[in-house]
């Protein structure tokens, strides 16, 4: 076991226990009660929702057949779709879904930017999804049944009322360090972790935790090993409208709207690797940047002009 790991078990059987509250205070206290030994403090630095699965099966008095839709529409239906029909249809049921929001808790081990500490924490709720029978609804299978398509939903409303499962602690720095590292744009994420560092950002004490969470995605290797793609997401909530297509900005201009854009999002040139994750700022921003120092317009620190020159030679994104 690492030296997270009885953390991370500790945490796992807490967060059940744990009431939901709407700025998961309680939860963030709990977290640093359990990492105080380690003198590290977390942050919560992101919520991602509006993602959801299958749940069960309800009754008309919201009363539970099954918790496991799949599971139960296997065992009713015996691989028979019209067996599984006619059960539907002696009673009035209904499925649910499992609606879920993902929080992200931060803290920093280090002086590079992957030197931190992740935690991934889920509200979860049931919520009423669909009625099970629908004379207009008649599926040919039982994937069909359980994933249908222009299928009418309900209001999704509770079944049940949400709580929080644990997910994962991931050590960021060991991620980037496996030999075994095998995301589709390691050499991507490589370079946006080392243009960080040699940014304004990275020199101005900006700690790359409390501005970008790794969103990572599990799949198995041909080695049978347990492998991640990861996704650096901005904890920046706001839509970005500062920047449209064809704005037409140069220099004092863009300057001034640069400066404005890097002290809304919180660290200095932060246009750059929001245009890197593709978050509402254009490719047109950094060509206009580039004119304006072939003008003589020097708005922009002599680091990251330089990481933007690379950027113009051999552009990515991530």
């Amino acid at each position: 076991m690492t030296e997270f790991d009885w953390q991370a078990k500790k945490l796992a059987a807490q967060c059940p226990e744990l009431a939901v509250g709407v700025t998961h205070e309680e939860l963030l206290h709990s977290i640093n009660t359990l990492f105080a030994p380690l003198k590290l403090s977390f942050d919560k630095v992101l919520e991602r929702g509006g993602w959801h699965h299958l749940g069960g099966v309800v009754d008309i008095d919201m009363q539970p057949l099954a918790n496991n839709l799949r599971l139960w529409a296997e065992t009713v239906s015996g691989g028979d779709i019209e067996t599984l029909l006619d059960k539907c249809s002696e009673q009035i049921l209904f499925a649910t879904k499992i609606s879920g929001t993902t929080l992200y808790f931060t803290a920093s081990t280090g002086d590079k930017p992957q030197d931190f500490l992740q935690i991934e924490v889920e509200v979860l709720q049931e919520v009423l999804d669909r009625p099970l029978s629908d004379p207009d609804f008649l599926p040919d299978s039982v994937e069909e049944f359980l994933d249908p398509v222009d299928y009418p939903h309900l209001e999704p409303e509770p079944v049940g009322k949400p709580h929080y499962r644990f997910r994962r602690l991931q050590a960021m720095a060991e991620v980037f360090a496996d030999q075994n590292f095998h995301s589709r744009h390691v050499q991507n994420l490589l370079r946006f972790m080392q243009d960080w560092q040699n940014s304004s950002a990275g020199h101005n004490d900006a700690i790359f935790c409390q501005h970008w969470v790794m969103v990572l995605q599990a799949y198995q290797g041909s080695d049978k090993a347990e492998h991640y793609n990861i996704k650096p997401t901005t904890t920046f909530a706001e839509k970005v409208a500062d920047f449209a297509e064809n704005h037409g900005l140069s220099g004092a201009e863009m300057a001034k709207a640069l400066h404005s854009f890097d002290r809304k999002v919180g660290y200095p040139f932060a246009w750059y690797f929001l245009m890197l994750n593709r978050k509402g700022v254009p490719t047109t921003v950094a060509e206009a940047v580039l004119r304006d120092q072939m003008e003589a317009y020097a708005y922009l620190p002599a680091r990251d002009l330089k990481i933007l020159r690379e950027w113009e030679q051999r552009g990515y994104g991530v």
